[in-house]
């Protein structure tokens, strides 16, 4: 309790801007061994460099969050839609990141033929379905929920398992299989 003559501290207004003395500049070695300042698109390289490295062949998806955070990095800058399967061994362990099908700002063609084929080409044991949604909205159509409902039925015919299917928007990562839809 506080004394009733000790005065009140009020608190300073929130703001959401960053005070600049939090930013340190990051420093890149150039051409004459001398050291710059790295540009935003220099550290944005570096930082998507390093999640792949997280994200690679071999490497078992223990934690949902590097994958997601690797997916928000790579896909959610795009300004067009793409339509990505990740083929993983019986581990879950990653064999190879397909890039299947690029369309328009609000759509792209998805062919089973072509996805079964790239399955088995990478000999994938179950599959996890990615695409970026550019106009910001994560909910799932009816048309996302169709195309994974006809491509899981294609795979299974060949004992593929489809284990997701992510939808990746400017901000967040989807997952079909957390709302209940696989």
């Amino acid at each position: 309790m506080t004394h009733p003559s000790t005065p009140r501290r009020r608190k300073p207004p929130s703001s959401n801007a960053v005070p600049s003395a939090l930013f340190v500049p990051v420093g890149v070695a150039d051409r004459n061994a001398s050291y710059r300042q790295a540009s935003d698109e220099e550290i944005l390289a570096t930082a998507r460099a390093l999640l792949a490295r997280r994200v690679r062949r071999g490497v078992s998806f223990g934690s949902p969050r590097v994958v997601k955070e690797y997916l928000l990095h790579k896909y959610a800058p795009l300004d067009y839609e793409v339509f990505v399967m990740m083929a993983l061994d019986n581990r879950h362990r990653l064999i190879e990141i397909v890039e299947l099908f690029r369309g328009t700002i609000d759509g792209s063609a998805c062919y089973p033929r072509e996805v079964v084929k790239e399955a088995l080409k990478h000999q994938a044991a179950c599959v996890v379905f990615v695409h970026n949604h550019p106009s910001g909205q994560g909910t799932p159509s009816q048309a996302d929920e169709l195309i994974t409902k006809r491509l899981s039925d294609a795979l299974a015919l060949l004992d593929i398992r489809c284990l997701d299917h992510l939808i990746v928007t400017a901000d967040e990562v989807v997952s079909f299989a957390e709302l209940g839809l696989i």
